[in-house]
């Protein structure tokens, strides 16, 4: 019984893996018409990837609520969990960055023979990913509020950007997502905010009053409110007030 918390967290790296091959094997290129327009073919393989992540965070989710629960957590379970979490919200959305880079270059002059060192940007998320998960191990601290943006956000918010990509018939959101520098900032954002001290809110609840978790269930609310008004558009949204609502927590943590 005590090794169920470890059973989840090694589906958490099942996922992973299952999204890392289905990127990997998307077939993802550009296509040229008859009329010598160029046009993206991007076969529905790689979303499945974002539902591989998601699952990954569900699960993830799981096993540190039964360890909880069961009263089973282990030093075991802890590094275990951290190295699940590299490979599913490091490893994996890397690739799918990885993957929109290779369409951003591949669009411009000479794109198809353009140097690979133009998409090694990309894996310094996952580099990124495995900085912030060891500080998180060293550190007995961070159980309600975290330093630095947790790993999980960062990998679902990048695998919301197939879903969003495929979802809009809107051109100018065609344009940011085959923007290489676009994506050079949001790597750099992104990695910078896992590994910096950020304090960031826990979804953990001590208990479940307003008084008390304010901030988690105003997040809450504006998340299935965003979710309504613009589905899969909804999560880089979520994703910024989560940082907005977690900025107070650094004048609570200073008094």
């Amino acid at each position: 019984m005590k090794q169920i918390p470890n059973i989840f967290t090694l589906l958490n790296l099942f996922f992973g893996c299952l999204a890392i091959i289905v990127i990997l094997q998307s077939g993802i290129g550009l296509v040229t018409t008859a009329d010598g327009v160029q046009m993206m073919n991007m076969p529905e393989q790689i979303f499945m990837a974002s539902l591989f992540i998601a699952l990954a965070a569900v699960v993830d989710f799981f096993d540190g609520f039964l360890a909880r629960l069961m009263n089973a957590s282990s030093a075991m379970g802890k590094q275990l969990d951290s190295l699940a979490d590299v490979v599913s919200f490091g490893v994996a959305p890397g690739l799918i960055i990885y993957q929109f880079l290779r369409l951003s270059v591949a669009r411009g002059a000479d794109g198809l023979d353009a140097s690979v060192a133009w998409l090694l940007p990309a894996l310094l998320l996952p580099c990124a990913a495995a900085w912030r998960l060891a500080k998180f191990n060293l550190d007995e601290a961070q159980t309600y509020h975290f330093k630095g943006v947790p790993t999980p956000a960062v990998g679902l918010l990048v695998a919301s950007f197939p879903l969003i990509f495929w979802h809009s018939s809107v051109a100018a959101v065609t344009d940011i997502f085959l923007n290489k520098w676009i994506w050079y900032v949001v790597v750099l954002v992104l990695s910078w905010l896992m590994v910096s001290n950020i304090p960031i809110m826990s979804l953990k609840f001590k208990d479940y009053s307003f008084k008390h978790n304010s901030s988690k269930w105003i997040l809450i609310i504006v998340a299935v409110i965003l979710v309504v008004l613009f589905k899969w558009a909804a999560v880089p949204l979520i994703f910024i007030a989560y940082i907005l609502l977690s900025l107070p927590l650094k004048n609570k943590i200073a008094s």
